[in-house]
């Protein structure tokens, strides 16, 4: 049999927990008092806060014999019950959710991934990921890696939409992995900016790393030894400037994680609708404030890489998603620009 032709499902049980049952009570005490109780179960029995807000929302905690809310501000005096079961281990289950394929061969699947879906399964999100999506669709993985991420390579935020390439077997898996860690795989973005990039082009070299005070956010550095901060280069491109934003086209050089969101944020440009990095929640046209875009301004529209058994090199194009679309022809209205000249600047993505 061709090895390299070898394609299995791959959906294995993974624990994601070393947790075992266990009751515990406590009364709280006057130093505790005011603390929010997923922060006190948190900190109490070494939990991270989504871990502790899964105990309450699942009734595993009490407060003198009463469920509560993880909000709740803990009382001198109050009983809280607290009973911790390990998390059951999570699958990479398959399910029939449609998908946009854009490529398809023996090797690797190129999917315009939709913004809202996560790319695959963990604590807090095991179903609607992409991985759950590629499985329904009886797709056989690479098992190279993370075992609920069969067959990914690189990713995109939750709220970025477009491109993102998938192996099908481990050996391309492992070429494309070494296509991505030198650089060879070709990356094109097309964000929206708050504020007027002053240049027509430009690069962003600074070092980013998890930011220390909010783990959820990145933070970017000019130097790499600070905090084990890893090397990131971004390059840019006006293609627009309406109102008060700036069209860009933008070519990573490196893929961390957020990278072109930290990246923006940090010269005080961010992407309209990320709010995470600074982005205002409703973006204003001059007297006109726009509603909510309910996603980031980012999306995947072109990759170019070398398919990992014949050596061709391959061209994909996202369509401009219809809700980015119509959130930039409502910024063009508001601005009193012309469509046409929009539409000039961003005729290779629509």
């Amino acid at each position: 049999m061709d090895r390299y032709r070898t394609n299995r499902c791959y959906n294995l049980r993974v624990s994601q927990s070393n947790e075992r049952s266990s009751l515990h009570e406590f009364v709280v005490t006057e130093r505790e008092v005011g603390h929010r109780l997923d922060q006190e179960i948190a900190s109490r029995f070494t939990l991270s806060r989504t871990r502790a807000q899964e105990l309450i929302d699942s009734g595993l905690v009490l407060i003198n014999s009463r469920t509560a809310k993880g909000s709740h501000r803990i009382r001198g005096g109050e009983r809280i019950r607290v009973e911790i079961h390990p998390r059951p281990p999570l699958r990479a289950e398959p399910e029939s959710i449609p998908l946009d394929i854009l490529y398809e061969d023996d090797d690797v699947i190129a999917v315009n991934k939709p913004a809202g879906m996560t790319v695959h399964a963990g604590a807090g999100n095991p179903r609607g990921t992409l991985v759950n999506a590629l499985l329904g669709r009886g797709q056989g993985l690479s098992q190279s890696g993370d075992a609920l991420r069969p067959g990914i390579v690189h990713r995109l935020d939750k709220d970025t939409s477009g491109i993102i390439l998938v192996a099908k077997n481990d050996i391309a898996h492992a070429k494309l992995a070494e296509s991505f860690r030198q650089r060879e795989v070709k990356k094109t973005y097309i964000a929206l900016l708050e504020g007027h990039l002053k240049e027509e082009n430009g690069r962003i070299e600074l070092a980013i790393m998890r930011d220390p005070k909010r783990r959820t956010r990145m933070t970017a550095r000019r130097s790499i030894v600070l905090g084990n901060a890893r090397e990131a280069r971004t390059d840019w491109r006006t293609l627009a400037r309406i109102g008060g934003t700036s069209l860009v086209e933008v070519q990573l050089h490196t893929g961390r994680t957020h990278q072109i969101r930290v990246h923006f944020s940090t010269i005080r440009h961010p992407v309209v609708g990320d709010t995470l990095y600074g982005a205002a929640a409703q973006l204003r046209i001059g007297k006109i404030t726009l509603p909510p875009l309910a996603r980031n301004f980012l999306h995947a529209a072109k990759l170019g890489f070398t398919q990992p058994r014949t050596g061709a090199w391959i061209e994909l194009r996202a369509p401009f998603p219809p809700e980015l679309r119509e959130f930039l022809q409502r910024v063009i209205a508001s601005a009193g620009e012309s469509p046409q000249r929009i539409d000039a600047a961003l005729s290779s993505y629509l």
